[in-house]
């Protein structure tokens, strides 16, 4: 069954897996398990818990699997780094510590 999913943490495609993703489904380039926060809809770090979802339980770890029954997957769950930002970050602090 192909769908347009990737995955949260390397954005790898996850096209070969079967919907519904199972508990321990994990991505084929990165293994990373899926059936987690960060890769579902309701994610949001804007609110409450970083879920939408009133109902759904707390659940503290967001990148582990879980027993989520309000789980459903979100196409757009890779963010990709913001590798200028980064490096820019990373000479300014070497520069400051005198590493440049």
């Amino acid at each position: 069954m192909a769908h347009d999913l990737v995955c949260w943490k390397c954005g790898a495609s996850l096209a070969q897996l079967s919907l519904p993703l199972r508990r321990l489904d994990e991505c084929p380039q990165c293994r990373s398990e899926l059936h987690v926060c960060r890769m579902c809809v309701e994610y949001d770090i804007r609110v409450a818990k970083h879920c939408r979802e009133p109902t759904a339980e707390e659940v503290s770890d967001k990148i582990h699997a879980n027993f989520c029954d309000h789980f459903k997957p979100r196409a757009a769950a890779y963010i990709p780094p913001n590798t200028a930002e980064v490096s820019k970050a990373r000479s300014e602090l070497d520069k400051l510590f005198g590493k440049g």
